[in-house]
């Protein structure tokens, strides 16, 4: 297994897979980035970071059945792992943990707010 370190683009991965399951491959996951986070990824980028969490031991993948509609190609389906939830699950106690120390001051401020 590869360095443990997850970037915001695999955390963004790491949840699409997530609110996409069960139907979580390539282009569904893409397409929930594209439409939640407002990011205009294509497939490729997809697949690497995809590549990249399953190597890291975050997700695993199997291959679906063969549709029509895809002209009889097979789809490889994602989903995150015990190992994956856990590391989203830190990714998220950090961020709140940064967002509860900022002071109010700070919140207010109408340059922080523009």
């Amino acid at each position: 297994m590869k360095g443990t370190h997850l970037g915001e683009f695999e955390e963004l991965v790491l949840l699409a897979v997530c609110t996409t399951h069960p139907d979580s491959y390539g282009n569904t996951i893409k397409d929930e980035i594209n439409h939640i986070a407002n990011r205009n990824i294509n497939l490729s980028t997809a697949h690497g970071a995809l590549a990249r969490l399953e190597d890291k031991g975050f997700l695993s993948s199997k291959m679906g059945e063969a549709t029509s509609v895809r002209g009889g190609k097979r789809k490889r389906i994602f989903e995150i792992t015990a190992q994956g939830l856990k590391k989203l699950e830190e990714a998220k106690e950090l961020r709140t943990s940064f967002w509860e120390r900022i002071p109010e001051k700070v919140l207010q401020t109408q340059f922080v707010r523009s």
